[in-house]
């Protein structure tokens, strides 16, 4: 393990820095894949509810309200990550406007019942669970995809490895690389808030 320190590129946080302890299993994302995430998205952060999946260091829901979202969701199961979050809300003057859960993704998905209107929900599951857990992240994908407001987007942070072909509704992901780490972005079609595959994952 080793501490190392997050800066917020920009907005009302800009510069400033996230002290960090960094283990094998956690791999903060790194500044240039949020410059371009932040970058991409632009305008559907302001006004907005964020949602940090797998939230680690809490550095990319935190970045969301720099940057003006409305407020922000960290879910968190680790319970020395967690800490740390809230350590990092509280230094930042921001639980008025954040909430820590610490619960598994996967199940509060299932029980998520989103806002009326669009949210940004950034998905970054630690990388093991896309090989070793590839129908239960299927299915937590598919249920996001199905109750996402219109005008919403999902984003997922994963390796350059993973096969984003078997994501559901794989023909309207748009990737973008950087490095090893690559960014997929969805968005509820005009027709339907949802796509209308049935919630079967494939085979593992």
């Amino acid at each position: 393990m080793e501490k190392t320190q997050i800066r917020i590129v920009a907005g009302s946080f800009r510069g400033r820095r996230l002290n960090v302890t960094v283990h094998a299993g956690l791999r903060p994302t790194p500044q240039r894949v949020r410059e371009s995430f932040f970058s991409i998205l632009g305008n559907a952060i302001p006004d907005r509810p964020f949602f940090d999946l797998f939230a680690g260091t809490g550095v990319v829901g935190l970045e969301a309200l720099s940057r003006g979202a409305s407020a922000a969701t960290f879910l968190e199961r680790d319970h020395r990550l967690g800490n740390d979050i809230e350590s990092h809300l509280r230094e930042f003057g921001v639980q008025r406007v954040a909430q820590l859960l610490r619960t598994d993704v996967y199940r509060w998905t299932e029980r998520w019942r989103p806002p009326t209107g669009p949210v940004n929900v950034f998905v970054s599951p630690p990388f093991p669970d896309l090989e070793q857990r590839p129908a239960d992240f299927h299915r937590l994908v598919l249920t996001m995809q199905s109750k996402l407001p219109p005008e919403s987007v999902l984003t997922i942070q994963a390796e350059d490895i993973f096969d984003h072909a078997a994501l559901p509704d794989a023909g309207r992901w748009e990737a973008r690389r950087y490095g090893r780490n690559v960014l997929l972005f969805w968005e509820p079609g005009e027709d339907a808030a949802a796509p209308t595959a049935a919630l079967h994952p494939p085979p593992s």
